[in-house]
């Protein structure tokens, strides 16, 4: 018995060692041993060997079915009022008074939103286009071929017997430096020092928790970065979105006051850097916000607040309304685009579905978390442009950059139902494709 316990005590410490010299020091001074992208290339190797045996298998097999695509309806592009006034027009109609064939435009238009509508599709997980080796994604491949069962099966083992414990010891150590090293910090007197310190803690700490993802992270045009007395805003897929830009650069976060351990490392934060943190009944008080906020940005000196406008997570295919609040603020917004690669690990947090602790879970028993950061660069509003355009073209830029869709749906449809408002946009463009053609009408019967 004592043996055993020796050998179990000799292979703790061995543990230890690894985790802390070979992995957290390197990580806390921003060091790679290059293990992660040799362990990223052989995944990439074997992926490709297992696409091209389903594909095999499925030719051998044909009941085996086949995943269905994202997309089943194919929508044709352009406005409403490009697609209203082109039939109108296909159909000779005089004039521009109402035709009871319109009303077959407007249910085609619901079919196709029932069959497969552009936003519920949005907070589901996207479907792959081959399977990844993972039983959450696609059950059905796993039984094609003994060979692909049996690195199935090794999957498994790995993913949860050696990089979960793995994983969690990395996050445990990563929340625990930065509960101990904010709240030491904090003691200290406000200069430029304990700004500085504050910063050290706060990299560091993300960046060992970036390894407890084994996070594999490519900055773009990063002369781009965010700048302090500025907002970045970015599209936001899941929690880690936070650890991934705090891996490059130091932020203060904007956000609700919580109770329990979250609430704890979020008083720790805030005694050594002026995060922005509001309790629920200031959350409520969209006047309270923007003034904390804006005085926040006036001070030229604090770090760049770090916010997504789109107030909900979205499944890394698109960006949705970016929230009027964000630009109303003033100063410097700086746009960043995320771009999450789906076929080692699945980001998207659908929260409706999982609960935080789920979704951790799940995420650290996938492969690994891949990931492209753009910094685009800095925008201001321009003269004549309100708040809702300004944020429509930051929008657009970060959807345009990240190879995303641009939506103009709000998120809040996740929950909520849809406002009256959006309905009578509706309705105000079917007004003006009939105001239009009367006007042209008009002025071709007018006499010369």
């Amino acid at each position: 018995m004592e043996d055993l316990w020796t050998v179990a005590v000799a292979v703790f410490q061995l543990w230890i060692f690894v985790v802390v010299f070979f992995i957290t020091l390197p990580a806390m001074f921003g060091l790679s041993l290059g293990v992660t992208s040799v362990y990223i290339q052989i995944l990439v190797k074997l992926l490709e060997w297992a696409t091209i045996r389903i594909q095999r298998g499925r030719e051998e097999q044909p009941s085996v079915p086949a995943p269905l695509p994202n997309g089943i309806i194919e929508r044709a592009e352009g406005s409403m009022e490009e697609e209203m006034e082109q039939l109108r027009r296909s159909r000779s109609l005089e004039g521009g008074e109402f035709a009871l064939s319109d009303a077959l435009y407007f249910c085609k238009k619901g079919l196709e939103s029932i069959v497969d509508d552009q936003v519920t599709q949005r907070f589901s997980s996207e479907e792959l286009a081959s399977w990844n080796l993972l039983t959450r994604t696609n059950q059905n491949f796993r039984y094609i071929s003994l060979r692909l069962t049996i690195f199935w099966g090794i999957g498994v083992f790995v993913r949860y017997c050696v990089l979960f414990p793995l994983r969690i010891t990395l996050a445990i150590i990563g929340l625990s430096w930065l509960v101990i090293g904010t709240t030491l910090v904090g003691f200290l007197p406000e200069n430029s020092v304990k700004y500085w310190l504050s910063e050290v803690v706060h990299l560091t700490c993300y960046r060992i928790c970036a390894r407890a993802l084994s996070a594999t992270i490519r900055y773009h045009n990063k002369e781009n970065r965010p700048q302090k007395g500025g907002i970045c805003v970015a599209n936001h897929t899941t929690p880690i979105d936070v650890v991934i830009l705090a891996n490059d650069g130091c932020y203060a976060m904007v956000g609700q006051i919580h109770g329990g351990l979250m609430g704890v490392i979020q008083r720790s934060m805030v005694r050594s850097c002026p995060h922005v943190w509001f309790e629920r009944s200031e959350m409520k008080d969209r006047h309270a916000v923007t003034s904390r906020l804006r005085a926040h940005v006036a001070a030229k000196t604090k770090l760049p607040i770090l916010i997504f406008p789109e107030g909900t997570c979205i499944n890394n295919t698109s960006v949705m309304m970016f929230k009027k609040g964000s630009f109303e603020i003033g100063g410097t917004i700086h746009p960043v685009a995320i771009k999450y690669d789906p076929r080692l690990g699945d980001a998207f947090w659908n929260s409706s579905k999982y609960n935080m602790v789920s979704y951790l879970l799940r995420t650290m028993t996938s492969w690994a978390i891949v990931v492209n950061v753009w910094y685009l660069p800095p925008m201001t509003i321009q003269d004549g442009e309100d708040a809702v355009q300004f944020a429509n073209r930051v929008k657009s830029a970060v959807a345009c950059r990240g190879g995303l869709l641009d939506l103009a749906w709000d998120g809040s449809l996740k929950r909520g139902k849809v406002k009256d408002a959006y309905k009578e946009e509706q309705q105000k463009m079917y007004s003006r494709v009939i105001v239009r053609q009367n006007s042209i009408s008009a002025t071709h019967t007018r006499p010369h």
